[in-house]
């Protein structure tokens, strides 16, 4: 791999901003709000952001770049399907769980739902996320789309889950910056409260991973090289020069069985005159 500590140095800086942005998020919770419950109170608010923030930025952006991770290219392309795709299911349930416990939440204090510029973007980024994994699911990890389909779909199914990915940086922005407003009332997020400094920083830390990921995952000589040693046989087998390789391969293949089978008749032959000598000399 090219710059291979400049890769081990950006990923770790990576998943330590996202863990400690995870971090942050429980201890706004726990410290400055009312913790967590499923209760329709303020508590089950709070599972909002730390649900959010947890699965739908942090674990979303491992499952970005968990193909970039040199030690995993001796793994199967199958198996890094299959951990790309549950990385990628256990963030939308935990985007599902964090939406179903705001609106349960607003149902409960009735307080009307859908009407803020964070949660039109929120709901669009789940559903498109869910379409996305479900497409996902059906094209690359089942065996039964065309390979000239998942040719043609594979540069969407990238730009789509980035873009996807930076939407739901902004819309956690959004977010926090919302509940601060609505929140902070004496003193006033505008006096900058403990609080609000936490936050703010929680919300630098989210912009600095998506931009480490994002980072990451745009680096053309950071993708994960393609398994091209096991497909040349089959892949020189259908040109001209192909054939002559695999021809010539086989007639050495050919003349080597053909000396073993001569070596094995002389040295047959030779054993049989070696037993017929010693006959002869014990007659």
């Amino acid at each position: 791999m090219e710059d291979y500590g400049r890769f081990l140095a950006l990923l770790a800086s990576t998943l330590l901003v996202g863990f400690v942005s995870v971090i942050l998020s429980l201890v706004w919770v726990f410290h400055y709000r009312e913790g967590l419950s499923w209760d329709g109170s303020h508590g089950e608010f709070n599972w909002h952001p730390v649900l959010a923030i947890t699965g739908f930025v942090f674990i979303q952006g491992i499952a970005i770049i968990v193909y970039r991770l040199p030690w995993t290219w001796k793994c199967s392309k199958l198996l890094m399907k299959f951990i790309h795709a549950g990385l990628n299911t256990i963030a939308m349930i935990l985007a599902i769980v964090s939406m179903v416990a705001v609106f349960d939440f607003h149902n409960a204090k009735n307080i009307p739902n859908m009407y803020s510029l964070h949660s039109w973007i929120g709901l669009t980024a789940v559903i498109f996320y869910s379409l996305q994994l479900l497409l996902g699911f059906a094209v690359f990890l089942l065996p039964f789309a065309p390979v000239h389909l998942r040719v043609v779909l594979m540069p969407i199914h990238i730009y789509s889950g980035l873009t996807i990915f930076a939407t739901v940086i902004a819309t956690a922005l959004m977010g926090i910056t919302e509940k601060l407003i609505f929140s902070l009332k004496n003193p006033a997020y505008s006096a900058s409260p403990p609080e609000a400094t936490l936050v703010n920083c929680l919300g630098l830390l989210l912009v600095i991973f998506g931009s480490l990921v994002l980072w990451m995952a745009s680096r053309p000589h950071w993708k994960r090289p393609p398994a091209e040693n096991a497909k040349i046989p089959r892949l020189s087998a259908a040109t001209p020069e192909g054939t002559q390789v695999e021809s010539t391969m086989t007639n050495s293949s050919n003349a080597d069985k053909s000396d073993l089978r001569i070596n094995a008749e002389a040295a047959r032959k030779q054993n049989i005159n070696f037993d017929e000598a010693g006959q002869r000399s014990t007659m």
